[in-house]
């Protein structure tokens, strides 16, 4: 009998050597496509830059292929990774004290001497480090979370510091970012509605409180209303980004061939990305790449949904949410939808921190779809597919669901 176990496990290690690790394919391909994208965007919307600030017409463009690089390693070393080793409280809140320090370096020896110099910003690591704090956090929570002091209170605290160390920076974008990102993940632990109810108005408040004392965000706020009622009194911004899509049309003036990132269209590389896309590719071109963002959260959303565990569905479902919020608040600013805020346009916008972070969580994303339980390669594949939540009937046999 012994012998009989001891081969069986011999037989099925042999089995899990030879069959590759499974791989969220779509996922993969997509980002690859989106960075494809943005190698295209970077180079349109940055050799006149890089020619006025270095005499060179191609150097923000290479500093964008070593940022991809490093992104690249990032991805494979997560992809690698057992996210399950996340989970463990040392590491977790090591990383958050280390962020935290960081975040309070900035403060000390200000943005021009310190790491937020150039395209490296310390806020967009800690908006992928909250989230992998709070999946930890509110993974072994579960019912103290309805518990105020044991789940709101502490929550709203951790939220909220770092929240605070990012807007004195001061980044008010990236602020509102964590907030709602940690709004999302207290959501899909199980908050209950009046506790969401709380989180939203403290959250609403805190946010008055902050646009008083700054007079950008007061100016960003008046701009946008009055840009809801005549968009031609809107910001100077939202206008020349309006001005791109029409000159575009349906096709575009052809790659590169665009005139507003050349004097009209503020930071180009950046914030207004996609007003050069408009442009450029036009109505085809900015509904092929908001349909590349769609695929991506799509998968997202299916590797938290048939993820095992609670700690892995809080984890992908929280890097899928933060991506999903930066791609609207960029598409909807330039729309003219949101307020103007800072946020880059993923995988797109020309930064070393924005494209290194984001590629290390779609990293975190393809470990845990491999340990998706219907999709591992050893794993007999003779189940029911359960079409209930369509039609309530009975169940139809197939292959690839759950035993």
């Amino acid at each position: 009998m012994s012998g009989d176990k001891h081969e069986g496990k011999g037989a099925a290690n042999a089995r899990m050597t030879a069959s590759p690790p499974h791989v969220d394919w779509p996922l993969l391909l997509v980002t690859g496509a989106l960075l494809i994208f943005g190698m295209m965007m970077v180079y349109s919307t940055t050799f006149d830059l890089s020619y006025y600030w270095y005499d060179n017409r191609s150097t923000m463009f290479v500093k964008h292929m070593w940022h991809m690089a490093a992104g690249m390693a990032a991805l494979a070393f997560c992809v690698r990774l057992d996210y399950q080793k996340m989970r463990i409280s040392v590491v977790a809140v090591g990383m958050l004290l280390i962020t935290l320090i960081v975040l309070v370096l900035v403060l000390v020896f200000g943005i021009d001497r310190g790491l937020r110099a150039g395209s490296y910003q310390p806020s967009e690591l800690a908006k992928l480090v909250i989230i992998i704090y709070l999946a930890v956090w509110l993974a072994s929570k579960k019912e103290a979370l309805k518990d105020f002091w044991h789940g709101m209170a502490p929550f709203a605290v951790v939220v909220g510091l770092v929240a605070g160390l990012i807007v004195l920076q001061p980044d008010i974008s990236a602020a509102a970012t964590v907030l709602v990102i940690g709004g999302l993940m207290f959501f899909l632990a199980g908050a209950d509605i009046l506790q969401l109810g709380g989180a939203l108005a403290i959250a609403v408040l805190a946010g008055r409180i902050v646009i008083q004392f700054y007079a950008t965000g007061q100016q960003r706020i008046t701009e946008y209303i009055a840009g809801l009622r005549d968009i031609t009194e809107g910001s100077w911004h939202v206008l020349q980004a309006t001005v791109a899509f029409v000159d575009g049309g349906i096709f575009g003036v052809g790659l590169g061939a665009g005139n507003g990132k050349f004097a009209y269209l503020p930071v180009p590389h950046t914030d207004s990305v996609f007003a050069v896309v408009g442009e450029e590719l036009g109505l085809a071109g900015s509904l092929l790449l908001v349909g590349f963002f769609v695929v991506l959260c799509w998968r997202g959303v299916r590797i938290a949904a048939r993820a095992d565990d609670t700690f892995g569905q809080l984890l992908a479902g929280g890097l899928t949410g933060w991506i999903a919020l930066e791609v609207l608040v960029n598409v909807g600013v330039i729309l003219g939808v949101l307020p103007f805020a800072g946020n880059a346009l993923p995988l797109i916008s020309y930064g070393g921190s924005s494209l290194v972070v984001t590629l290390a969580a779609i990293g975190i994303l393809l470990s845990v779809s491999r340990h998706d339980p219907d999709a591992r390669p050893d794993r007999e594949k003779s189940a029911n597919i359960d079409l209930r939540r369509w039609n309530r009937r009975a169940r139809l046999s197939g292959a690839g669901s759950r035993r």
